[in-house]
């Protein structure tokens, strides 16, 4: 364990970037001790980690203190030393590979090119680091062009990182033979890791770091750095999200984003952004103006393409889709159409998606519902605040840790800078002291000079000059002995010397730092920043279940329920029950015209009822879907009446024993497949009664045996489930409750006249013949 713990020391060779460090020796033979010889466990585990830590130090994960993989840091010191960092001009990709691979990255071009490609990619990016000239791919995933035909540069933005490379700011390290030098680190002047962020995967870990905005990041490491306690709640409050490159809508509210921020690891909702464009005569199309990272219009007209056509199981050699394929086939196909989607994405607009409905009657809202519960037009976005600190060890931190950290490589990185412009400072000043001072006497300076052996020697005696200053003396240019050139050193004696005291003071105070820090901080992001690009606004998310009506147009059909329990639909209502067939020893319990937006509600002999959607139920030729494909019943249960129901209507439910009450429509509907427990019922009884209720008025019920009881229908109970009152003298077997008929204009099935007037009676009477009897 002693040697695995040392790996994450970053002075340690195998925690070097993979291909850079040299290999570690192999065990010794077996010439000394057999217990000196490492068991084949312990040497695979021990060259494993040393392989696991090289990809996640070497490839895989940034640095908090620059932002950048090895690999993209060499990208951009290589073309910082081939002068694209202020050149009009581009250069050839293939050469700035070539140069990449050869000096410093001693790995295939394909990896560094890919590398390159992205950091030009302004989908990519959030800050482009690479001014690409060519085809550097496509937001729908297209390649780039080939190095050879592809230019590049690097963007203004760039001077953040490489400006104050050569300023004695960071560590250098030789490269893969020794030959060159590359930084270990840039001296970046933002926070690059949150500004860009990062996704890469190692072995053991990841990261995935969104991008953020210059002003909002910038903004907050002022505030760090001029008061190291500002709190995490004061930074979250100035950073309120991600800021992707393009664009979209956070609706994750304030308080998960900030439980996010403050573990370093969750994920975010993300939703694309669109509009609505009106056309002539009532129509309209929506438009798809910005996406989610990391999707793209190809990705979303596949999925809806997906929805719209669906794959088929073999299953016997025949193709079957499964109800909710076809539910959701038919709600693409009459929301959208077969030819609604086009993509004209391209010079004029990044991102333009258009979709058009199939109808000018189609909801808006619906539409777009149906679109974000069934595409990555609202998708999750993760993140995992994963970096290598300061120190080189890997370790997942949250926003204020990221901020926090980059703050003291910042001020750490100031002060070395500090520090080698005041030694160059006083190194010119020294020059410059001794130049002046032999400008007093410049006729003996030359005569010495003539006259000398030892010219550097003499002059260092005869005007107690500095070595140095006496090599420069003996080098300077005639032109600078005139006199103009004294008063020229005097004016740069006097600027140096006060720049000097700037930069002493800048040492000697903690606060002057600080302040110098955070003031240039302020410069640059007032030079770079630039507006959000996403918007964070909370919103629910859309769920399948939140869509799953939504678009279905409300059409008429009809469904048709065998006594067997098999289910399946025609369109409209024409429907001929007697030119059904059935399967071998089946026929019809129920033929029921209804509306597709209707739930069909099937009561089984426990008295639980069971919902389905009327979409739902297959059409087309066949005997249809078994019901327990679409629900489980429960206890042996078998359907025994069926009705499709709207939420908003009444009905009447009984059971054989004369019992029932009023029930809303809703009231039926089951969140699962397993139904809900409705109609209480007594040993050996079933349900009677399943139809809609009238309005008012009375009711006639009727059973097995003959009679008929007549009654206002208001006497009867609304209830959500339950047993209900009595209905009707009335037992399971002959005198079981038979049907319920409302009375219409004095008619209640074939009750009517006297017989009518003679059957009124109180609610749970015996009731009386509803025949006459023959005299």
């Amino acid at each position: 364990m002693t040697d695995q713990l040392n790996l994450f020391d970053p002075n340690n060779p195998t925690a070097a970037e993979a291909g850079d460090a040299q290999q570690p020796p192999l065990p010794p033979a077996a010439s000394g001790p057999a217990d000196d010889i490492p068991s084949p466990a312990d040497y695979a585990a021990r060259r494993y980690l040393e392989y696991a830590m090289s990809v996640v130090t070497g490839r895989a994960l940034p640095s908090n203190a620059d932002g950048q993989k090895p690999v993209q840091r060499r990208i951009l010191y290589a073309m910082h030393r081939m002068g694209l960092y202020k050149s009009p001009k581009h250069v050839k990709s293939a050469r700035v590979v070539g140069d990449v691979i050869g000096k410093y990255h001693p790995h295939g071009d394909s990896s560094v090119y890919d590398a390159m490609v992205r950091m030009a990619q302004d989908w990519s990016l959030r800050y482009p680091v690479v001014d690409g000239q060519g085809n550097f791919g496509s937001r729908d995933g297209d390649n780039a062009a080939a190095m050879r035909y592809t230019e590049t540069r690097l963007t203004p933005i760039a001077e953040l990182l490489l400006a104050e490379l050569d300023e004695g700011t960071v560590d250098w390290k030789p490269n893969y033979d020794g030959v060159n030098d590359e930084p270990c680190l840039l001296p970046a002047r933002l926070p690059f890791a949150l500004l860009n962020g990062a996704s890469g995967i190692a072995v053991g870990m990841a990261t995935e770091i969104p991008s953020h905005n210059l002003r909002e990041i910038a903004n907050a490491a002022v505030n760090l750095i001029r008061n190291p306690d500002f709190s995490e709640d004061e930074v979250l409050a100035l950073v309120p999200g991600p800021d992707y490159p393009g664009g979209a809508q956070i609706i994750s509210t304030a308080e998960e984003i900030a439980a996010t921020y403050r573990s370093g690891r969750g994920s975010l909702r993300v939703r694309a952004k669109w509009k609505i464009e009106n056309l002539a005569r009532g129509q309209w199309r929506l438009v798809i103006t910005e996406l989610p990272p990391g999707v793209s219009t190809a990705t979303v007209m596949s999925e809806i393409e997906a929805c719209s056509n669906p794959v088929a199981k073999e299953k016997a050699g025949k193709k079957v889709f499964t109800p909710e394929q076809l539910n959701l086939k038919g709600a693409f196909l009459s929301a959208i159409g077969e030819s609604g989607v086009r993509d004209e994405s391209g010079k004029e607009h990044d991102v333009r998606l258009v979709i058009e409905p199939a109808s000018s009657r189609q909801g808006q809202d619906d539409l777009i519902r149906l679109l974000l519960a069934h595409t990555s037009l609202e998708t999750n976005a993760s993140i995992n605040l994963t970096v290598l600190g300061l120190n080189g060890t890997p370790r997942q931190g949250t926003l204020y840790d990221m901020i926090a950290e980059w703050c003291r490589f910042r001020l750490s990185t100031v002060e070395k800078r500090t520090r080698h412009r005041l030694a160059a400072a006083e190194r010119r000043i020294h020059i410059l002291e001794g130049r002046q001072a032999i400008l007093l006497d410049i006729d003996k300076v030359i005569k010495v000079i003539r006259e000398s052996d030892d010219p550097k020697a003499d002059l260092i005696a005869h005007f107690k000059l500095s070595d140095i200053q006496a090599e420069d003396i003996l080098e300077i240019r005639l032109r600078q002995l005139a006199r103009l050139e004294g008063i020229k050193i005097g004016e740069e004696l006097a600027k140096l010397r006060e720049e000097a005291a700037g930069l002493n003071k800048l040492l000697d105070s903690e606060s002057e730092l600080r302040a110098c820090v955070a003031a240039e901080i302020e410069a640059d992001a007032k030079k770079y920043g630039d507006d959000r690009r996403t918007l964070i606004e909370a919103d629910a998310k859309v769920t399948m279940s939140d869509a799953k009506n939504v678009s279905i147009p409300d059409e008429p059909t009809t469904l048709i329920v065998s006594k067997h329990g098999w289910l399946r639909s025609r369109t409209g209502h024409n429907v001929d029950p007697t030119q059904l067939t059935f399967r071998s020893g089946d026929s019809l319990l129920a033929c029921l015209p209804c509306r597709t937006v209707d739930q069909l509600i099937l009561l089984d002999t426990k008295g639980r009822a069971y919902s389905i959607a009327a979409s739902d139920i297959p059409g087309g030729k066949g005997d249809g879907v078994p019901a327990t494909s679409l629900v489980d019943f429960q206890d042996g249960g078998k359907t025994v009446l069926a009705w499709p129901v709207s939420a908003d209507k009444l009905y009447l439910v009984a059971g054989e024993g004369g019992y029932g009450f009023r029930v809303k429509g809703e009231d039926f509907i089951a969140r699962g497949k397993a139904g809900k427990a409705f109609l209480t019922l007594d040993d050996g009884e079933s349900p009677a009664i399943f139809q809609p209720a009238p309005a008012d008025g009375e009711i006639a019920v009727f059973t097995k045996d003959g009679r008929a009881l007549v009654f206002p229908l208001e006497e009867i109970r609304l209830l959500a489930k339950g047993r209900g009152l009595k209905l009707i003298d009335a037992a399971p077997g002959k005198t079981a409750l038979e049907t319920i008929e409302a009375v219409v204009d004095g008619v209640a099935g074939k009750l009517k006249g006297e017989r009518l007037e003679i059957c009124r009676g109180n609610r749970g009477g015996k009731g009386k013949p509803a025949k006459a009897p023959r005299k």
